[in-house]
């Protein structure tokens, strides 16, 4: 049995939590591979919104297994606030909730020292969370952090002591900044009793033991493809592998486990914070797109940038994941617009190219546009991809066309209920 893989193909924000909780009762594990609680993964069903960071997206589903693999970063104060928002709503969790020993975790010196970095950036920030990630990522890459089986160890307090003492003597150096770290600590160390309440496994052995079972996994991604540590429009990215490639190396399995490649893209593209974004639009459309589509950060409450969907943008992103299957969502936000178009190509360095630029930041890239008719009319009560209208229709078989990849999913609203079934080739 293989693992399917869903991640998002822009800069995040591509609604890949309904997505996977569609998809999870398919499943019997749903697993996130990388990333922290920078990711805002929102579902909305039974008239009620939801919000996870840390947590799948499949701990919705009854009777479904969810592992918090080892590539995941945990601040577990973020982490006890999920699960309190959880019981609040009636979900038992405690029987399903699996976390990998090897995840790193996130301290409030980890946070204190991103908020610092980024306030002595000034104008040359790079938008962080000011979630601690980056640093946390670094202390792993450093070969200092602090892992969630060591919470379990006589020694704990200690190990954390030293690792706080660094961040101190480097905080130094750094802007001064409003942080209680008192406080925070308090908080942090009272929730590291719910993460020792939860089942700490080793992550590794059983998710290749579920595959041995012939359980089906689904692995799920946070950010986006676009702000992979490697492929990302560097420095403007995350810390972690958003890539396929990243659930080998964050769940500890083989490359020969990977089986569907679903990727999610918007019907138009987003970004939250610095770094370029060829196809932004500084006007009123993009107000106009932001407005309608409700473009406010999951994570951050950050207005979002918006622009046109992004073609050559998004062919880079199948290439590097390996997409056999795409998702699309959001098409109803573009329900009122006369006039729709879609970044066919890039002009840069006196040639149209296809390509993206080695430095997407260094280098000013100018897309072309291809435009389509717009269908306004609502799509809500729609449920079969015949009965879409014929200027919508038209639009998805162009995307279909030129990324080279089938769409099977299209998304007309943000419930559970509100997506539509397209020529599903694959089993999921």
């Amino acid at each position: 049995m293989a693992i399917d893989v869903i991640l998002g193909l822009q800069w995040g924000d591509e609604g890949k939590g309904k997505i996977v909780d569609y998809l999870a009762k398919s499943y019997d594990v749903v697993a996130r591979f990388q990333g922290g609680p920078n990711a805002g993964h929102t579902l909305k069903f039974d008239g009620k919104k939801f919000v996870l960071h840390t947590v799948p997206s499949g701990i919705f589903r009854a009777g479904l297994i969810n592992l918090i693999g080892n590539g995941v970063v945990i601040d577990p104060t973020t982490l006890k606030k999920e699960l309190e928002n959880l019981d609040s709503a009636g979900f038992e969790y405690r029987s399903r909730l699996l976390v990998s020993k090897k995840a790193h975790l996130i301290l409030p010196t980890h946070r204190y020292l991103d908020a610092a970095n980024e306030a002595a950036k000034g104008k040359e920030k790079i938008g962080s969370t000011l979630k601690g990630i980056g640093p946390t990522y670094m202390d792993k890459t450093g070969r200092n952090g602090l892992r969630v089986g060591d919470i379990l160890l006589d020694e704990f307090q200690q190990r954390y002591n030293n690792l706080k003492q660094k961040h101190l003597g480097l905080l130094e150096a750094l802007p001064a900044i409003d942080f209680d770290l008192e406080k925070e600590e308090k908080n942090w160390f009272g929730a590291l009793e719910t993460l020792r309440s939860l089942k700490l496994v080793d992550g590794e052995y059983f998710i290749n033991d579920q595959l041995s079972q012939g359980k089906k996994i689904l692995a799920e991604g946070a950010q986006g493809s676009m702000l992979d540590i490697d492929f990302g429009t560097y420095p403007y990215v995350t810390s972690s592998n958003t890539v396929t490639a990243g659930v080998c190396s964050g769940l500890g399995v083989a490359p020969r486990t990977i089986g569907e490649v679903i990727g999610i893209t918007k019907a138009y593209c987003t970004r939250v914070g610095s770094g370029p974004f060829p196809t932004e639009l500084e006007d009123e459309m993009g107000e106009l797109l932001r407005k309608e589509g409700a473009e406010f950060g999951s994570t951050t409450g950050r207005p979002r940038r918006c622009g046109w969907i992004d073609l050559p943008q998004l062919r880079y992103t199948i290439m590097l994941n390996g997409v056999t299957q795409l998702a699309i969502t959001k098409i109803d936000v573009l329900n009122i617009f006369k006039e729709i178009k879609a970044a066919t190509h890039y002009f840069y360095e006196g040639k149209n190219r296809m390509e993206l630029p080695y430095d997407l930041c260094g280098v000013p890239v100018k897309p072309f546009y291809e435009s389509f008719d717009g269908w306004q009319q609502s799509l809500a009560d729609i449920h079969e991809f015949d009965e879409l209208p014929a200027a919508a229709k038209g639009y998805l078989s162009f995307l279909e066309e030129k990324l080279g990849v089938p769409i099977t999913m299209v998304s007309t609203g943000p419930e559970r209920s509100s997506l539509i079934l397209k020529n599903v080739g694959a089993e999921v």
